[in-house]
């Protein structure tokens, strides 16, 4: 606990330092630990994005051969909206931790894309079949869920003044 509160302290001071934390509202601990765990969480994301999309042949090899049939088949502009939305998702974290409203916007691409990303796994690929249900169904869902969480935070955040308005 009291090394997270370092963490986030020195953070904190470095923003300011760096004429990053301008807002006319300070923002509270609860914003900042959100923003640290979407930062954390749209990390992991991108990760399991790289590992999806840019698999090599020897790890699609050591796959189920129902799981490495339906990765390549995946449509090359699927994994672009893939792209989208993980790449959008992170740089809405990053512009949570400097305060910008610009999150606002990109957390709301990210949701878009998503949306379009789930719904193709879900309607136009045999993904709870082959995943089951857990890795088919539930973590898109929750993946669906933090992403409109974070769309929403992030709009209030800017309502509350925490975030400097994109010019």
């Amino acid at each position: 606990m009291l090394f997270k509160h370092l963490v986030l302290k020195l953070v904190f001071l470095v923003l300011l330092k760096y004429n990053l934390i301008m807002g006319t509202t300070r923002p509270s601990q609860r914003y900042w630990i959100i923003a640290a765990l979407a930062v954390l969480w749209n990390l992991i994301g991108l990760v399991m994005y790289t590992n999806q999309v840019f698999m090599s042949n020897k790890h699609l090899a050591e796959l189920p051969a129902e799981q490495a049939q339906l990765i390549t088949e995946i449509p090359q502009w699927v994994n672009g909206v893939y792209t989208v939305a993980a790449i959008t998702g992170l740089l809405g974290s990053v512009f949570l931790i400097i305060r910008r409203g610009t999150a606002v916007t990109l957390f709301g691409i990210s949701l878009l894309a998503i949306l379009v990303q789930m719904g193709y796994s879900l309607f136009s690929m045999d993904s709870i079949e082959v995943y089951g249900m857990v890795q088919g169904l539930i973590i898109p869902v929750l993946q669906l869920g933090v992403s409109v969480f974070l769309v929403i935070f992030s709009k209030r955040s800017a309502q509350k003044g925490y975030l400097i308005p994109a010019s």
